[in-house]
């Protein structure tokens, strides 16, 4: 009874502290806002500390907290699956989410919107634990909607600027194109199970695997297929996949604390952990396998490509974030959930610490992000110039660090996969890992190495983005105020002759926090939680038809021997040959890049446009249902509703009135002629019903 106490804790010490700096924001002065909202975030992180140490001793948790409400013979209630995997994902999440608690209130002090942001961020560390935490897709819709809503708040935090209210919106609408096909797998999973339970779903999945449906036509159709294709529809979503990608590098207008938590360790990661524990269902369905290994290389290679391009330092980093969740999906479709979930865990580290070092950079910088006006912060930033390069070492994969272990080990799942797609898969994975390496130490060595490029005109360098953090974009009590009119009073980038400057301590310190586990986490986790019995039952893998866990287990021998076997890979020489690349091109012969640029303009116009995924929207998504709704309007409000029902009805009673008037004239012989003419017809009538 005690640790189910702790279960609600969780979750609800941070909508404590959301409700306080969020209800009482305008009242409340700034200290006890962060304090609400770190504080619980802070309880959230050791009851997680104390839960993940009770399960670790064999106590797991499956059972009803309050029930919402019954329909017929199916009960919609609150729960909790409190597993291994759970715990994981309880730890990474209020782990996470507390570092960039405290790096906001550096990142964000000038802001007139503090109290709010503090909200919004704390509010969403409920949504997301609500959301691991779930024991039935209920519970798991409502978090997953949850997390969707106050990433659209987040995103267009700074409200009075058109680029964050574009991009907030179309994270929103890509998201439920997602989610509209997650709900329609949940509504298929009720039809057919009866029930929204996991346990009792997972005990049943055997007795469907070989029902099929009929959707249209006289066709068949696997009911499992459909079903984990739909829910897996709601993972690209939540999880940035090709083609519901394209809302993730724009959400990077939202403020930098945002883009460490939801944008490289928590939301989009949730598509990842709900395929994880769906892998009961997956198991029994080699053709929804194929089809997540297909759509996780294909985005683990195209997004990567376009990092290579970017020069907002945010970008880059996002884009980045986009290849990673490829990598994981990879390993999902390969059957190697534990790796998937073990590259998230390692990839959330690294990922938040190369954010938050972006914003550390852009503080310094005075919110200049980009990385062509930099250079040479490495004598004026050096805590975040170390922190930084272990972020990208560990990105890259080098031996010893936390991407290394789990990125390596999905190469090797993918190789030992025989499932359709997994030689494309292959391919991809590995030609990401030069691709990986190249664009990451590209910014790195533009940012932190070479000449100082600060304090110059901007118009040598093109176009400039900005962060424009200090956000006199939102002023929470007077927000009618134009962009021109904000933008006005706010200075960016280093002024001639001023230099870059280290950040605060409560900047500096979570940038330590997060190097250490993206040092130390993939070596100390690799044996348990790929080879041991860690995650026990929460997992579920059909030796039989999908063995590549086993055969992993057969080429693992320690990871320290892992580490050094590594340096004979071609893994590791890729990755190397991507770091060499990259000093060359741009510390040494800066002028072959451009050289490059202009003799493959064509493919650089199409990476440019982002393989026009955004156009395609536009111009036939968006732009359709533009001429659908003109057409709707056109035709059916002002044509056929005011021009025939409305206007129509009007016209014949005109019409009629203006017959009956000549009819009117004050004249006996004109009455005594409508008298006869109704008599003949009347008897006309009567004659012919006769």
């Amino acid at each position: 009874m005690e640790m189910q106490k702790l279960y609600l804790l969780v979750p609800l010490a941070p909508l404590f502290g959301a409700m306080i700096a969020g209800l009482l924001c305008r009242v409340v002065p700034r200290w006890v806002a962060h304090t609400a909202a770190i504080a619980g975030v802070a309880i959230a992180f050791i009851a997680s500390v104390v839960i993940f140490r009770d399960v670790m001793a064999g106590h797991t948790f499956n059972g009803t907290v309050y029930q919402w409400l019954t329909s017929g013979d199916v009960s919609f209630e609150v729960g909790f699956l409190i597993d291994p995997l759970t715990v994981t994902m309880m730890l990474v999440v209020t782990f996470v989410s507390l570092m960039v608690h405290i790096y906001t209130v550096g990142y964000m002090h000038d802001d007139p919107g503090y109290n709010r942001f503090f909200s919004y961020i704390a509010l969403f560390t409920f949504s997301m634990l609500m959301l691991v935490m779930s024991n039935n897709f209920m519970q798991l819709f409502f978090g997953w909607e949850a997390v969707g809503l106050v990433s659209y708040l987040l995103i267009g935090f700074w409200y009075t600027r058109p680029t964050a209210i574009f991009a907030n919106m179309k994270a929103f609408l890509v998201n439920r194109v997602g989610d509209f096909g997650f709900i329609l797998g949940i509504g298929l999973v009720l039809a057919h199970f009866g029930s929204l339970d996991y346990a009792t779903v997972f005990d049943k999945a055997d007795q469907f695997a070989n029902v099929t449906i009929n959707i249209w036509g006289t066709s068949e159709w696997s009911l499992l297929s459909v079903t984990c294709i739909l829910l897996f529809v709601g993972a690209m979503g939540k999880s940035a996949q090709v083609p519901l990608h394209v809302w993730l590098p724009d959400s990077m207008e939202g403020p930098t604390p945002i883009s460490a938590l939801i944008h490289a360790a928590t939301m989009v990661t949730a598509g990842i952990f709900m395929v994880a524990r769906m892998s009961p269902l997956f198991e029994l369905t080699d053709t929804a396998l194929s089809f997540v290994i297909i759509i996780g290389s294909i985005t683990a290679l195209f997004m990567g490509f376009l990092g290579i391009i970017q020069n907002d330092i945010k970008r880059v980093v996002a884009y980045s974030t986009l290849s990673q969740l490829g990598y994981m999906t990879v390993a999902l479709g390969a059957s190697a959930y534990s790796v998937a979930i073990f590259h998230l865990m390692t990839h959330a580290f690294f990922k938040a610490l190369l954010f938050l070092g972006a914003g550390s950079v852009i503080i310094g910088m005075h919110h200049d992000q980009d990385i062509r006006n930099m250079g040479g912060l490495r004598k004026y930033m050096p805590i975040t110039w170390l922190t930084s390069l272990v972020g990208s070492l560990a990105l890259i994969g080098t031996p010893f660090f936390a991407g290394f272990y789990s990125k390596d080990s999905i190469i090797e799942a993918v190789k030992l996969s025989h499932i359709p797609g997994s030689g494309f898969a292959y391919f991809a994975v590995m030609a990401g890992v030069f691709i990986t390496a190249f664009y990451s130490f590209r910014m790195y060595f533009l940012v932190f190495h070479g000449e100082e490029r600060f304090g110059k005109a901007h118009d040598d360098h093109g176009h400039v983005a900005h962060d424009s953090h200090d956000a006199h974009h939102a002023d929470d009590h007077e927000g009618d105020h134009d962009d021109e009119e904000v933008s006005a009073d706010h200075h960016h980038g280093l002024a001639p002759g001023q230099k870059p400057h280290e950040t605060p301590w409560v900047v500096t310190l979570p940038l330590v926090l997060l190097a250490i586990p993206s040092v130390v986490i993939g070596y100390l986790g690799i044996e348990p939680m790929l080879f041991g019995s860690y995650f026990g039952d929460a997992i579920f893998i059909n030796g039989e038809a999908h063995p590549v866990m086993e055969e992993l287990a057969h080429h693992f021998h320690g990871a320290t021997a892992m580490a050094l076997h590594a340096v004979q890979t071609p893994v590791f020489w890729l990755a190397l040959a991507g770091v060499v690349l990259s000093w060359f091109f741009y510390l040494k012969r800066p002028d072959i890049p451009a050289k490059i640029k202009h003799a493959i303009a064509p493919i650089y116009t199409v990476l440019e446009n982002k393989y026009y995924f955004d156009k395609f929207n536009e111009i036939f998504l968006a732009g359709g249902a533009r001429l659908l709704g003109k057409g709707l309007w056109k035709g059916g409000d002002v044509g056929v509703i005011d021009g025939m029902i409305v206007g129509g009805a009007v016209r014949l009673v005109g019409w009629i009135a203006t017959m009956a008037r000549f009819f009117q004239s004050g004249h006996i012989y004109h009455y005594a002629f409508t008298m006869i003419f109704g008599v003949c017809a009347l008897l006309s009538f009567w004659l012919l019903r006769a």
